[in-house]
């Protein structure tokens, strides 16, 4: 029985994370698109929409860490440094994506999300706690 409550652990925990991961690379595996005819109003939906991508990242991962029983402290480090390193790997994908351009700039602005999320779950880590 224990056997099947860590499988279930493992499994409710860690695959979201993974699961994210792969909904951003296929997301980032499409050409690039335009939603209005402007470009600033493009830039800014989609970078808001990066940061928030990369927020959500950064929450799932933690909360992945977490479950280990990892402190607070270290389970955002680990966090951070895992979606920084996924927001990295991901610019370099879109390198060989036609249309699309890896820039050092994206990842400073999934950075913001980053940051962002690991603000509130610090503001709320007790809230968090309630639900992790």
């Amino acid at each position: 029985m224990a056997l099947r409550r860590r499988i279930f652990l493992v499994l409710f925990y860690w695959v979201p994370p993974f699961l994210w991961m792969l909904f951003i690379f296929s997301l980032s595996s499409n050409q690039s698109v335009s939603v209005t005819r402007t470009y600033l109003y493009d830039f800014f939906i989609f970078k808001t929409l990066h940061m928030i991508e990369y927020a959500i990242l950064f929450f799932l991962v933690f909360r992945a860490f977490h479950s280990l029983r990892y402190s607070t402290e270290l389970s955002s480090l680990l966090s951070v440094l895992w979606s920084v390193m996924f927001a990295t790997t991901d610019e370099v994908h879109q390198l060989f994506v036609a249309t699309r351009q890896g820039r050092i700039r994206d990842i400073f602005i999934d950075l913001a999300g980053i940051i962002i999320m690991y603000i509130v779950v610090k503001k709320y880590i007790k809230l968090f706690k309630r639900v992790l």
